[in-house]
């Protein structure tokens, strides 16, 4: 059977149904196909579910400090996870349906559930009906990384997906990956009660970023009690009587690590393997990351990619962004494109890393004069107030044309005071437009115009 649409989506992440409601306002019969769960990674296993179990987390905690503030709280603080299990499936499940509800609304989208594969450049398969459209947007998402580890298949493990299933505490989560994703489910499980180590092979935490930040992340984590085990090597999975171990060849500990638990947070691929690109003469990488230019088309006219698939940002936020620069170039005349866009992203623990721009290090390497200013989160009043002043901000400003280049917010509401950098970076205004605002007291922004008031050459 075969059927004609004007347009096609496979996959409904976060940019998919901003994709067909926009085709559905401009009158485009359009389908829109999930093989799995409406609302892709981050409705359902990935921010509102983690973050979900940030907050789960961060309640437990602020329980346990209660007495530093002089609150009391009688007996020990324990975690019910299988009532921690039920509110972040409850979060989540409201998001998927809401998604669902609105993709069904729309007066002319088809929702088809099943498997989506080319079979020719602007036909796809879909369990045996051929769907036909001269636009296609290809949207299926990335899926975590199984590495080929000696014994890896051997023995349990959790993936970032599957984890979101537990309903107990496991005694000792070994976390293999020390970047975002290990590092979150390293502090949220820590929180709940269980012993956590983190396995990295890098001789440092978040690599991306640079070595004062994660240096800063690895003191807050290791002082709520999470263990690391750096530059680990050859690494290899066995079970035991009472878990699972994993041989982590450093210099220095024992040369295996032992817990009841692994998690493994080593990177995530894109699931173009199964989706035929061959048969469309789509062009990828060979990591499987669809080849895309500016405006995220394809090699194939008519066909662009969107989201995790394009290698031109992992994030929910810039997924959404590719809808948005798509729209603009089909339907508004407006020329926007992948480049324009600022890198910007957050790591959140508690307390939370905004990070945008250039790092330190790209800075450096570009060879341009930069100036840098920093302030400790001790120093901040807000922080102080509230009682969390681990962390610090630190902000870098081209020398030349005055325009913020980068910065990272590492402390309480790092991940929210950082926008307002963000947002003269995209206007592309010197930083004195903020340097010379009055910001609220007391606040973390209100730190902002102080830091870049007391800049100092990059050295």
């Amino acid at each position: 059977m075969s059927r004609k649409y004007d347009a096609a989506i496979t996959g409904t992440g976060q940019s998919g149904p901003a994709r067909a409601a926009r085709l559905n306002q401009e009158g485009l019969r359009t389908a829109i196909i999930e093989r799995k769960l409406v609302g892709g990674t981050c409705v359902n296993v990935g921010c509102t579910p983690t973050k979900t179990l940030v907050g789960c987390a961060r309640v437990a905690y602020a329980a346990r400090e209660a007495a530093r503030f002089g609150a009391s709280i009688a007996g020990d603080i324990s975690v019910d996870m299988c009532r921690v299990r039920a509110r972040m499936a409850a979060v989540a499940g409201a998001s998927n349906r809401n998604v669902t509800d609105w993709l069904e609304r729309m007066e002319n989208v088809d929702l088809i559930r099943g498997h989506a594969q080319f079979v020719g450049p602007h036909s796809v398969a879909v369990d045996g009906d051929v769907l036909e459209a001269e636009r296609i947007f290809i949207n299926v998402g990335a899926r975590a990384r199984i590495p080929d580890w000696e014994g890896l298949n051997e023995v349990p493990f959790f993936t970032s997906s599957s984890i979101m299933d537990v309903d107990f505490l496991p005694e000792h989560l070994i976390i293999v990956g020390g970047s975002y994703i290990g590092l979150e489910f390293a502090q949220i499980y820590r929180r709940f009660g269980s012993e956590v180590t983190v396995v990295e092979m890098s001789d440092r935490i978040i690599q991306r970023d640079d070595e004062d930040v994660s240096a800063a992340v690895l003191e807050i984590l290791e002082g709520e009690g999470i263990q690391f085990r750096l530059q680990a090597d050859c690494l290899h999975a066995r079970a035991t009587e009472s878990g699972i171990a994993v041989r982590v060849a450093c210099e220095n500990g024992p040369e295996e690590v032992t817990g009841s638990h692994l998690l493994l947070a080593v990177g995530r691929i894109p699931n173009t393997d199964d989706l035929g690109l061959d048969k469309a003469g789509i062009e990828s990488s060979q990591r499987g990351m669809i080849n895309v230019d500016d405006f995220l088309r394809t090699n194939v006219a008519g066909v662009w990619a969107m989201g995790d698939v394009n290698g031109r940002g992992a994030f929910t936020h810039t997924s959404y962004n590719d809808y948005e620069i798509i729209a603009a170039n089909l339907f508004d005349n407006d020329p926007r494109k992948v480049t324009d866009r600022i890198p910007c992203y957050g790591l959140f623990i508690d307390p939370p890393l905004g990070r945008i721009g250039m790092t330190e290090n790209e800075v450096r390497a570009s060879g341009r004069r930069a100036l840098v200013g920093r302030r400790m989160m001790t120093r901040v009043s807000r922080a102080r107030e509230f009682g969390d002043t681990r962390g610090f901000i630190k902000i870098i400003v081209d020398a030349d044309s005055e325009e913020i280049l980068g910065a990272a917010i590492l402390g309480l509401s790092g991940d929210e005071a950082i926008h307002c950098l963000l947002d003269i970076m995209s206007a592309h205004k010197p930083y004195s437009v903020i340097s010379r605002a009055v910001h609220i007291h007391p606040t973390v922004s209100e730190l902002i115009p102080t830091v870049l008031q007391d800049l100092v050459p990059l050295q």
